[in-house]
């Protein structure tokens, strides 16, 4: 019982303070892991019952989400409602035509233009020219847009929240887009980034993260499905074979998949789709 009191006392304090308060403006988030940040907490819904009323998941429902590798750090997502989203969107890459949202980080011109299509409905960009951490909460439709910052190497220095890891919350789904990861990722990090049934990584071993950093990072992500991208330097087979038995590797002779939530495999795959 000290325990569960302990954990509601916090929540109250949570749910009452400010930050709280404008938390509450944003769309729920099925995929956030809130109590991972709290050290030996037991997971448990302690959200009132009146609030929990009026907080509605962004993106529940069920359906197929397609996903296409168009070149590069370039994923297309196409959820249930047609809504298409293009990750690390640089404007040329692959075959992507108008997407209705894209995101970009700025590492390299490779993952962004400065002149996107203008009938693009919405272009999210993972940095701030003012070097402000860049900040998404965007729902169009069924999905649920949103972004953790991380730094980037810039000169041999590092640059605070100069790259932006994207997650979609769709169709019960929550994929995720590392973009152009520079280091390890820290606890909060993991906590705001939550849960990831699908996780788009960069495996060139080097340009972005080594094969035995980058492969620690997977695993301690859980996902069901890696996806491979910005495929550079360093062989694939190197980084599936750190990976170790306990992923499945499927090589599909196709540039798209569909998944759904019921759909994910049941043991961790990393899925090596035609082109990567």
């Amino acid at each position: 019982m000290p325990r569960i009191n302990a954990l509601i006392f916090i929540a109250t304090l949570f749910l009452s303070s400010p930050a709280a308060a404008q938390d509450q403006q944003r769309p729920f988030s099925q995929c956030m892991a809130v109590a991972q940040s709290l050290p030996r907490a037991t997971y448990a819904n302690l959200t009132p019952d009146e609030v929990a009323a009026r907080v509605q998941p962004a993106a529940a429902g069920s359906g197929d989400v397609e996903i296409m590798f168009a070149g590069h750090s370039t994923y297309v997502i196409t959820t249930p409602a047609g809504v298409t989203i293009a990750t690390d969107f640089n404007g040329w890459a692959g075959r992507v035509s108008v997407p209705d949202v894209v995101t970009m980080n700025k590492a390299h011109s490779s993952h962004f233009t400065l002149a996107p299509d203008e009938r693009i409905a919405h272009v999210l960009r993972g940095w701030n020219f003012d070097q402000s951490p860049a900040e998404h909460n965007l729902v169009v439709d069924d999905v649920y847009v949103r972004n953790v910052t991380t730094d980037i190497r810039n000169f041999g220095s590092m640059e605070p929240d100069g790259n932006s890891i994207f997650i979609f919350e769709v169709a019960d789904l929550c994929i995720g887009h590392l973009g152009h990861l520079h280091h390890p990722l820290e606890d909060r990090h993991f906590a705001q980034i939550g849960r990831l049934d699908i996780v788009m990584v960069p495996v060139d071993g080097g340009l972005t993260l080594s094969h035995e950093a980058m492969t620690g990072l997977a695993k301690r992500l859980q996902s069901s499905i890696l996806l491979p991208m910005h495929r550079r330097g360093a062989p694939l087979s190197a980084f599936i074979t750190m990976m170790g038995d306990r992923f499945l590797v499927d090589y599909v002779n196709e540039d798209s998949f569909t998944i759904s939530a019921r759909s994910l495999p049941r043991q961790p795959t990393i899925l090596v789709l035609k082109g990567i």
